[in-house]
C-alpha cells in the first residue's frame, strides 16, 4: 500500500465534468416523545431544518474536497429551491453556472424527517420527494448539451450520475458519451435503478451497485459466479472497458473486458451509521483516482476506503484527500504509517474526534528511551482513546540541552517511540516549547510526567476546556541519569583515542597472523 500512499499524496487537481441530475436535499430534525393518539404515527417536535445538495450534488460537493475543480451540468427548477441547491453548489467549491434553470419544471427535492429517541442515534421517519421526472424536452436539453459541450474540452474525466430524474434519458446520455468520447475522455457512469443499460453505451467504466447490476443484467448476484456472469453481461451491453459492482459492506468486485475479475474487499471492518451518499463519495474518488493516472484497481482500492469512512458519518460528509491518507497509513499498521507531520495530524485527529475519540497529547525530547519513558507512555495513553507524543527536533533539543545532545537523531526517537504499541501517533516540532502545537490541534488531554504543576501549555489548554495532568516521576531513571551512568563504566580504553586506535592496530596484525598460520582459511 505504501506505493498507492504515495501515488495519492503527488496526485495534483484534477478537472472534472459531472452531468446529471442535481438534488435538493432538505432534512427536518427533532424529537419523538409520544405517539399521535390520531393514529399510530410519531409525532416528532421540530428542533431545526437544514438543507445540502443532494444527488448528482453530493458527487460535485465531493470532488473538492479532494483538492479538485469540478463543473456541473444539469438541471434545476427557476425557483427558490433552484436558487438554494445553486447557492449550496458554490459553497461546496463547484461550479452550477452549467445548471439550465428551467421555468416550466420544478427542482427535484427530498426532504427527509428524522426523529431522535431517548438520546439514541437519529433515525429517519419519513421522506417525501417533490419531483418531475420525465425527461426533458428538446429546448432543455439543447440548454444542458451546450453546457456540457463548453466545459468539456478542460475537463480531464466526465461523470454521468443518473438518478433516473430526466436529464440523462435513453436520447441525451449517448449523446453526451458521443461527445466525450470524441474528445477522447474518459467517461465514468454511476447508472440508475433500470431494466436496460444500453443508454450508457461507449462508456469507459460502469459502476452500479449489486441491486443495478442484477436488475439490468438480467442475473440474480449471489456470489463470485454469479458476479462475474453480471459483469459480463454489462460489458456486452455497454461495451464499457471496466465494470465495477460496489458490494456495501463486502466492497467492491472489479471486472475488466476481456481481462481478469476479482473481489476487492474493505481492509477494516466499519461501524455504519448512515449509508446514504456512501456510493457518491465512492463514485467521486473512482473517478478522481482514475483521471490522476491510478489504474482501475488502485482506484477502486482508494474509492472502498472513502466509501468505508463515509458511512461512519451522519448524512452525506464530502471525505478529503488527508482524511484518505490517513486511513490508508492507518491500515498499513506499520509503525512508520504513525510519523506524522502535522498536516495529516490535523485531519487524522479531527477524524477521531468526530468519532468521539478523546485525545491525548504529550510532548519532550525522548532521548535514549528508557523504562521511565515507557511507563509514562503508558500512564498517558490511559487517559484517552488515542496518544499524540510531540518530539523536539535535533535543533530544538540541541537549543534545550547542549551541543552534546540529542545522543540519538530524530529520525530514530521517532520510529522508536512509534513501534510501542500504546502511542498512536509521533510528530516532531522545531519550537523550544510545544505551543503552537496545541493551539492547532487542541487535544483534549495534556500529560506531562514530574511532579512539578508547572506545565508548558497548560493555560491553553485549559482556556479552550481541555484537562492537564502529570504523572509521578521514575527515580533514578532519566536520560542524564543514564548516561552519567554510562559513562562511569567504560573502560579507560573507550575513553582514551590513542589506546583505542593502538587495540584496533593490535587486532588487525593477530588476525594477519591467523590467516597465514592456517593457510587463508581463517573466517574473520
Amino acid at each position: 500500500m505504501h506505493g498507492l500512499i504515495e501515488k495519492f499524496e503527488k496526485l495534483a487537481s484534477r478537472n472534472v465534468l459531472l452531468a446529471g441530475d442535481f438534488i435538493l436535499d432538505r432534512y427536518v430534525h427533532g424529537d419523538v416523545e409520544r405517539i399521535n393518539p390520531e393514529a399510530p404515527v410519531p409525532v416528532l417536535h421540530v428542533s431545526r431544518r437544514s438543507s445540502s445538495a443532494g444527488g448528482a450534488g453530493n458527487v460535485a460537493a465531493a470532488i473538492p474536497a479532494l483538492g479538485g475543480r469540478v463543473d456541473c451540468v444539469g438541471a434545476t427548477g427557476d425557483d427558490a429551491d433552484g436558487a438554494e441547491l445553486c447557492r449550496l453548489l458554490e459553497q461546496a467549491g463547484a461550479k452550477a453556472g452549467g445548471l439550465a434553470r428551467l421555468k416550466d419544471r420544478p427542482t427535484t427535492v427530498k426532504t427527509r424527517f428524522v426523529g431522535l429517541a431517548q438520546h439514541r442515534h437519529s433515525q429517519q421517519i419519513i421522506r417525501v420527494d417533490e419531483e418531475i421526472n420525465t425527461p426533458l424536452d428538446a429546448a432543455s436539453m439543447e440548454k444542458i448539451a451546450s453546457a456540457f459541450t463548453t466545459a468539456l474540452p478542460k475537463a480531464d474525466i466526465v461523470v454521468l450520475e443518473d438518478y433516473n430524474k430526466g436529464v440523462l434519458n435513453d436520447e441525451s446520455a449517448p449523446k453526451l458519451i458521443a461527445a466525450a468520447k470524441k474528445a477522447g475522455k474518459c467517461v465514468v457512469v454511476d447508472p440508475a435503478l433500470i431494466k436496460d443499460f444500453h443508454r450508457y453505451a461507449g462508456c469507459t467504466v460502469l459502476k452500479p451497485n449489486r441491486y443495478e447490476a442484477g436488475l439490468a443484467s438480467g442475473v440474480q448476484i449471489t456470489d463470485d459466479a454469479s458476479l462475474e456472469q453480471a459483469a459480463h453481461r454489462l460489458i456486452e451491453i455497454t461495451q464499457a472497458r471496466a465494470v465495477v459492482i460496489s458490494l456495501d459492506k463486502e466492497g467492491a468486485y472489479l471486472c475488466l473486458a476481456g481481462g481478469p475479475a476479482r473481489r476487492v474487499p474493505h481492509r477494516a471492518p466499519r461501524s455504519v451509521y448512515d449509508v446514504s451518499g456512501a456510493g457518491d463519495e465512492t463514485l467521486a474518488v473512482l473517478a478522481y483516482a482514475l483521471a490522476g493516472g491510478c489504474d482501475h484497481e488502485e482506484a477502486v482500492e482508494l474509492a472502498n476506503m472513502a466509501g468505508g469512512l463515509e458511512v461512519e458519518r451522519v448524512g452525506f460528509v464530502p471525505i478529503s484527500k488527508d482524511e484518505i491518507i490517513c486511513e490508508m497509513h492507518r491500515l498499513t499498521g506499520l509503525k512508520e504509517g504513525k510519523i506524522a507531520d502535522r498536516r495529516r495530524l490535523v485531519a487524522e485527529l479531527a477524524r477521531r474526534k468526530h468519532d468521539g475519540q478523546t485525545i491525548v497529547f504529550t510532548n519532550g525530547c525522548f532521548d535514549l528511551i528508557h523504562m521511565g519513558h515507557v511507563r509514562y507512555l503508558r500512564q498517558a495513553r490511559d487517559s484517552g482513546d488515542c496518544l499524540v507524543v510531540a518530539i523536539n527536533s535535533d535543533a530544538s533539543v540541541r537549543r534545550l540541552k547542549g551541543a552534546g545532545r540529542p545522543i540519538i537523531p530524530q529520525d530514530e526517537r521517532a520510529e522508536m517511540l512509534a513501534a510501542l504499541e500504546w502511542v498512536d501517533f509521533v510528530t516532531v516540532f522545531d519550537e523550544d516549547t510545544p505551543e503552537a502545537l496545541l493551539e492547532l490541534l487542541k487535544p483534549d488531554v495534556l500529560v506531562k510526567g514530574g511532579t512539578t504543576n508547572s506545565v508548558v501549555g497548560r493555560e491553553i489548554v485549559e482556556n479552550y476546556g481541555g484537562k492537564v495532568l502529570t504523572t509521578d516521576k521514575v527515580d533514578g531513571l532519566s536520560t542524564t541519569e543514564i548516561i552519567n551512568r554510562i559513562a562511569d563504566t567504560i573502560p579507560a580504553i573507550v575513553v582514551n583515542p590513542k589506546l583505542l586506535e593502538q587495540a584496533v592496530g593490535k587486532i588487525a596484525k593477530s588476525k594477519k597472523r591467523a590467516a597465514k598460520t592456517d593457510g587463508g582459511r581463517a573466517k574473520k
